[in-house]
């Protein structure tokens, strides 16, 4: 069992605590929850922080609960938001809570003992709540002159945009759940993070009015990068958990490209490595930075429990095959997904396979079908001097013709200029 306001504050998540919370958590096994609003079919790892607090919270010998918002997802939080959102159908809606469900089920122990994690969807009690009757048994306690205090609220009536009826009912949605959780599940403390505040100490004050209980708030530090940068925001997008929209290889190269002041203070929030684990990588790698010491643990550690140990393996492999000295072998072991997510980025070349049929010049492919070199001159020139490589393999016959004999998985060409100027070709009918 660990203390779970003690693990927080020393990995460093720990934001603000509602008087008397730690006293809670130091005298009973408590149930808590922390919200998740279904806007996509997956989490990302934005999401993570909180779902690593679920689990030191179960760790801790505490009670789970995992509310996934069929409910909110249809009204929007406006919490950090400039604009309202777009609305999503009730179809959209239902597959993104199953497929959330499904994600979050990885994480926690749903199956064993006294303080199993429950998954909660909040549609199962809004469907039936009438609006006349929303307002009547929810709306009457909670103050407009109380809802309009609040920063997320007051931050959008100060903007161009305003804010719809729709966004400013969320924090009594939500501020009903934590009611409803705490009455039907004796759950006493909801978590999130900071721009969370608002919304959970609405619900601690409608518990306090409405049946004059008690309950109490926890949140958690966003996550900002050391260059002020958006975290979970790559080149190409949002950092997905879900493979089909990151690959478990940029998932990977997502960790294992963080900065050493990032790595330091991820390695805390993301992982289960002790405190002595952790500060023992520290000092390994203040030896040798160069050798990333920290970055391969935290991407180790995360890939390994958001995927597999199977896909950290594959990325791993797939990062030593195009930095290493592997031949083309690897290559061909590799998935088409896994060998396009490598080859992200690097110039690309689209070629009609019939080309082939007949051979191609290798100083013609490389300064006239494509433009690897400015010329066919200088082509010859690295060719000679033994700088460019077609999948992995040194090439110094200038007068090589490449057929289709040399592709790689029937229809790619890998060409590496110098050290690390890569190439991809891709013959198609």
């Amino acid at each position: 069992m660990t203390n779970f306001v003690e693990e927080m504050k020393w990995r460093g998540m720990l934001h603000d605590m509602m008087p008397g919370t730690e006293e809670l958590l130091s005298k009973e096994s408590t149930s808590g929850y922390i919200g998740f609003d279904p806007t996509a079919d997956s989490l990302h790892v934005g999401h993570l922080t909180q779902i690593m607090t679920l689990i030191h919270f179960q760790r801790a010998g505490h009670k789970p609960y995992a509310l996934v918002g069929g409910a909110t997802g249809m009204v929007g939080d406006p919490s950090g938001k400039s604009a309202e959102r777009n609305l999503l159908s009730e179809d959209i809606l239902f597959h993104n809570v199953a497929c959330i469900e499904a994600q979050l089920s990885k994480f926690l122990n749903f199956s064993e003992g006294a303080n199993a994690a429950v998954m909660v969807n909040n549609y199962d009690w809004f469907k039936g709540f009438s609006f006349l009757n929303f307002i009547r048994d929810v709306g009457k306690h909670i103050t407009v002159n109380y809802m309009m205090a609040k920063d997320s609220v007051k931050k959008r009536l100060e903007g161009e945009t305003g804010m719809s009826f729709t966004e400013f009912s969320y924090q009594l949605v939500q501020g009903f759940d934590f009611y409803h959780l705490w009455k039907e599940h004796h759950c006493k403390v909801q978590m999130g993070g900071s721009d969370q505040w608002g919304n959970i100490v609405t619900g601690t004050e409608l518990i306090r009015r409405k049946s004059g209980g008690e309950a109490f708030a926890i949140t958690t530090n966003l996550i900002k990068k050391s260059d002020g940068t958006k975290f979970g925001k790559t080149e190409s997008g949002a950092v997905w958990l879900d493979p089909k929209r990151t690959s478990p290889y940029k998932f990977y190269q997502f960790w294992l490209n963080a900065s050493d002041a990032d790595a330091a203070s991820w390695i805390r929030i993301f992982t289960l490595l002790s405190q002595a684990e952790i500060e023992a990588l520290e000092a390994e790698h203040a030896l040798a930075p160069h050798t990333r010491i920290l970055q391969k643990a935290l991407a180790k550690e995360i890939t390994s429990k958001v995927h597999s140990a199977e896909a950290y393996e594959t990325a791993v492999e797939a990062s030593t095959i195009l930095f290493g000295n592997s031949g083309v072998e690897a290559f061909a072991a590799l998935d088409e997904e896994t060998f396009l997510d490598i080859f992200e980025g690097v110039p690309q070349y689209q070629l009609p396979m019939s080309e082939l049929e007949t051979g191609i010049p290798i100083i013609d492919l490389l300064a006239e079908k494509t433009q690897v070199f400015p010329s066919k001159g200088e082509a010859k020139k690295m060719l000679q001097g033994g700088g460019v490589s077609i999948n992995k393999q040194k090439i110094e016959d200038v007068a090589l013709v490449v057929g289709t004999s040399h592709l790689l998985n029937q229809k790619y060409l890998l060409v590496q200029k110098g050290k690390k100027n890569y190439f991809l070709l891709t013959f198609s009918n």
